[in-house]
């Protein structure tokens, strides 16, 4: 038999189309000591569940899923059918991976007990953040966070398995579904971002090593809260617009998450008279974003406090979020503190 040893080719008709999420999540496998390919399998399962949630919203107007689904969630806010949907595949997806014990969502008002105590992880999740903005076709996401539960294994999962501080997650990240749909997600080593390429049907890297701007010149508040907030927030959002900072507000957190990540900028939802403990949940949103933000050199308080330190206390906490480039953070805190002790 006749061999030759192989060769790449690099001519232009086989241009590389990069690595591919499953390769590159077997590449750092060997970063966790502790793990033996669960933390790794939990991964794909949340990248195939968003694949599936991809193609129920961008065929929603066709298949008749958008709209109210009738009900409300846990947090009094009308259900789109896509959250529905989307809490669906997401938890489907976890439970069939055989990796995690119990799931927290947005959708259920407890805490989703998978019965399975062999299972070594918590994962917390808003399976479809920003669904309000289904009907009007723009970008919408989803936010997860994974921790490792604290019981021994074999047993029940217990409450402590659940409420545990940011600070203690494996991995978070979040899917963007727009103009193109990435996942972004940390393991504790840095922000890496990988875009689904549709014929392929694969997530490739597109955005190694994610860093976002030290500082910025864009942020990003409904200024309709504002009768609602205090002075030294409306301070800092004056002081924003002497300097002619950029106000870009979509409404989607991760949407407007992602763009202040990329190109520097804050994004504020603060206490108001209404909410004084903000709007976003502790454990599925602010957690996750603090995480990725602080491991792309970001910073994410709730005004006083460094989100990952916050323990929580109950399963839907609530909490206001300043999160963005650090030197912006940093101001606004300054600011509200300033203006308490006025």
């Amino acid at each position: 038999m006749n061999t030759k040893p192989y060769q790449p080719n690099n001519s232009s008709l086989g241009s590389p189309v990069g690595i591919t999420l499953d390769r590159f999540i077997k590449s750092k496998q060997d970063d966790f000591p502790f793990a033996s390919g669960e933390l790794s399998q939990i991964l794909r399962d949340i990248a195939l569940a968003s694949k599936i949630v991809n193609r129920e919203i961008n065929r929603a107007g066709l298949s008749n899923i958008s709209g109210a689904y009738g009900s409300t969630n846990v947090q009094g806010e009308e259900q789109q059918n896509l959250d529905v949907v989307a809490n669906i595949r997401f938890c489907r997806a976890l439970t069939k991976g055989g990796e995690v014990c119990a799931i927290v969502s947005e959708e259920d008002d407890e805490v989703i007990d998978l019965q399975n105590s062999s299972g070594k992880y918590v994962v917390a999740m808003d399976p479809l953040d920003g669904s309000s903005n289904i009907d009007v076709n723009i970008s919408i996401g989803t936010i997860f966070s994974i921790y490792r539960r604290v019981t021994p294994l074999g047993s029940p999962i217990q409450l402590e398995d659940v409420m545990q501080p940011g600070n203690k997650q494996v991995a978070a990240g979040y899917v963007l579904y727009g103009s193109s749909t990435m996942l972004v997600y940390t393991t504790g080593r840095g922000v890496n971002g990988f875009t689904y390429e549709h014929s392929l049907g694969e997530f490739f890297l597109s955005h190694p090593k994610m860093k976002a701007p030290l500082d910025g010149k864009i942020y990003s508040i409904n200024e309709g809260l504002d009768s609602q907030i205090d002075e030294g927030l409306k301070q800092y959002i004056a002081d924003c617009k002497a300097k002619n900072f950029s106000a870009r507000y979509i409404g989607s957190l991760v949407a407007d998450f992602h763009r202040n990540l990329l190109k520097g900028g804050i994004y504020i939802y603060p206490s108001t008279t209404k909410a004084p403990k903000g709007k976003l949940r502790l454990l599925y949103e602010a957690n996750s974003l603090a995480f990725i933000a602080e491991q792309a050199g970001a910073s994410a308080s709730d005004g006083e406090n460094r989100i990952l330190d916050i323990i929580p206390d109950s399963l839907h906490q609530r909490t206001p979020l300043y999160i963005g480039s650090t030197e912006m953070v940093k101001t606004a805190e300054q600011t509200l503190r300033e203006a308490k002790v006025h």
